[in-house]
């Protein structure tokens, strides 16, 4: 039997990229939804932006891509934007911002899974069915993925605090945060 280090490794960081709480580049996409309030999760800064339910459900599609792709699935692909970002209004209760990160959480258990199946890191260099790159690429994709998503959260999350939705208009609880002094009233996001 070959030595599965690699696929050790990539387990890990899967695992420390989602819900670590004390990894090296910051908070874990856990940590970065953790006091997302409905409101927050379905509102847009911008008209062109994203919301974070909409990332949410964006990183869970790949997740499931990944998984379909690991159980051979050639056909399956994320062709429309409603199965890449979802379609979910500006305003969503509770039970559906509960029902998005239960999804994601659940995405990622099956990754996982599916991972756990595998005995060796042979696999990692076989190429995705119905792509030109292989498991391992695919793999590593997911994590930087997660990274890149979990920082637009941050800042998106930091801007509606600041916008007052969702809640107090700064994490302390008054009107003003870290950038208030600096940027006084001129700060406005919808400008960048």
């Amino acid at each position: 039997m070959v030595q599965n280090d690699e696929l050790i490794r990539i387990i890990d960081l899967l695992n420390t990229t989602y819900e670590g709480e004390e990894a090296w580049h910051g908070p874990s996409v856990v940590e970065v939804l953790r006091g997302v309030s409905p409101e927050m999760a379905g509102r847009k800064i911008t008209p062109n932006t994203h919301s974070i339910a909409e990332l949410v459900f964006h990183m869970t599609s790949w997740r499931i891509f990944c998984v379909k792709k690991m159980q051979g699935d050639a056909t399956f692909d994320i062709t429309t934007p409603e199965k890449n970002f979802g379609s979910p209004n500006q305003k969503i209760d509770a039970f559906e911002w509960e029902a998005l990160q239960m999804e994601l959480s659940l995405s990622q258990e099956e990754l996982i899974n599916e991972l756990d199946k595998r005995d060796d890191d042979e696999f990692l260099e076989d190429i995705v069915p119905g792509r030109d790159y292989t498991y391992y690429d695919m793999l590593h994709g997911i994590i930087t993925h997660d990274l890149y998503h979990a920082g637009q959260i941050m800042i998106l999350k930091k801007a509606l605090t600041f916008k007052g939705v969702g809640g107090n208009s700064s994490q302390n609880g008054d009107d003003e945060d870290d950038f208030s002094p600096r940027y006084g009233d001129a700060y406005d996001m919808d400008d960048y």
